[in-house]
């Protein structure tokens, strides 16, 4: 414990020397760690992943010390981490617009054809007229 807060007091307040020199000995920490854990072929695991990607992120120097891993790869691992965060953020939130019974739209069908001239709006305000409230645009 003490060995990672003097790294992280390094890597905060030390010189930019210091810090690049903490910053690679973290990564090859990481690295041996990795080797050390799998038998064969080193297995990364879903937080190896991001301290790489973490230290690209805030690294200048970060491909020099990688041998694990191409510099390739940990870009592809940002930049699928990105895609996913934009897929989760621009996911569906409710149910959508609420579904227009049959009838309802028989009775839209059928004002559209007696009534060629009117567009979506005005059907739309004589459906309010009646006390049928409905989202415009889901006519089809």
């Amino acid at each position: 414990m003490k060995a990672f807060l003097r790294l992280l007091f390094n890597i905060l307040f030390g010189s930019e020397k210091t810090t690049d020199l903490a910053l690679e000995n973290l990564a090859l920490r990481q690295q041996v760690a990795i080797m050390e854990r799998s038998a064969k072929r080193p297995r990364l695991r879903n937080r190896d992943r991001l301290f790489c990607i973490l230290l690209a992120r805030f690294w200048r120097n970060w491909q020099e010390p990688l041998i694990v891993v191409k510099p390739e790869t940990v870009i592809r691992w940002h930049r699928e981490g990105f895609k996913l965060f934009w897929k989760f953020k621009s996911r569906r939130k409710g149910p959508g617009r609420p579904p227009i019974s049959r009838e309802i739209l028989h009775l839209i069908r059928t004002m559209a054809k007696a009534n060629p001239l009117w567009g979506a709006p005005r059907i739309h305000g004589e459906l309010l007229k009646l006390g049928l409230e409905i989202s415009v645009g889901n006519t089809r």
